[in-house]
């Protein structure tokens, strides 16, 4: 059994057709993108680094760590998302006179970590882990790909008064930047809990920083606060 919600699979596949459209469903994602891309570019050398993409929807971060010079493995369990990205990739790669390296797969996170245990340099998740049954279990999965002394980062929805407001209140029902019944408040997780997490899974949590994002004039950018958005930074012990 993949630790998945069927429910969240159709809604996601649901969006595939506009993932890639900046001022669609998914531009949220789009204003994110170059922070979350940003934060790991400073923590660690992505060229030539093997990275993989967990949940990686239509290939936006996947798309960003290839043109940083990383090789990418990316993978969702929505079909539809993964043939949004193949064919956003092709699309992209017929530009440039170098290619981009993404191997992208219809893929669990378990399946991937028993193909290929601990063989990546980092490993990206975002926005997926608010979205499974199992978090404990996701967190495993992406322990376990992890190479020893590699880096995992993680963007998740803190579990607050102000996240329910702004994620749910804010961005579903009133601003309409994400489809109704995207998020489950209680399936965020606090900061304390997911840090709990990493550390029964072997990981070392080396930094936590709040992402702040401003939809009117499409803005986003780190913040010490993280009532709403946040990003981790852990590490896998060697040894």
């Amino acid at each position: 059994m993949h630790n998945v919600d069927p429910e969240e699979l159709a809604r996601f596949g649901k969006l595939a057709h506009r993932w890639w459209d900046p001022d669609g469903e998914s531009r949220p994602l789009h204003d994110l993108n170059p922070v979350r891309l940003a934060f790991i570019a400073e923590r660690m050398v992505l060229r030539g680094a093997r990275v993989a993409d967990v949940g990686c929807g239509g290939g936006l971060l996947s798309e960003a760590l290839a043109r940083a010079g990383a090789n990418v493995t990316a993978i969702d369990l929505a079909p539809e998302v993964i043939e949004v990205a193949k064919l956003h990739l092709h699309e992209t790669n017929a530009t440039l006179p170098q290619p981009l390296v993404i191997d992208y797969r219809l893929c669990a996170s378990g399946e991937l970590a028993a193909a290929e245990p601990a063989v990546f340099d980092a490993v990206c998740c975002m926005e997926l882990i608010e979205h499974v049954p199992d978090p404990a279990a996701l967190v495993a999965d992406l322990a376990a790909l992890v190479k020893p002394g590699g880096k995992l980062f993680l963007s998740t929805l803190n579990r607050t008064p102000a996240s329910f407001v702004t994620a749910i209140l804010g961005a579903e029902y009133l601003a309409r930047l994400l489809p109704r019944g995207t998020h489950d408040y209680r399936q965020f997780l606090k900061p304390s809990e997911l840090a709990a997490l990493l550390r029964r899974a072997g990981l070392m949590l080396d930094e936590i920083a709040g992402i702040a994002y401003n939809p009117l004039n499409r803005k986003a950018w780190l913040t010490r606060h993280t009532a709403v958005n946040y990003l981790v930074a852990a590490s896998k012990l060697v040894g």
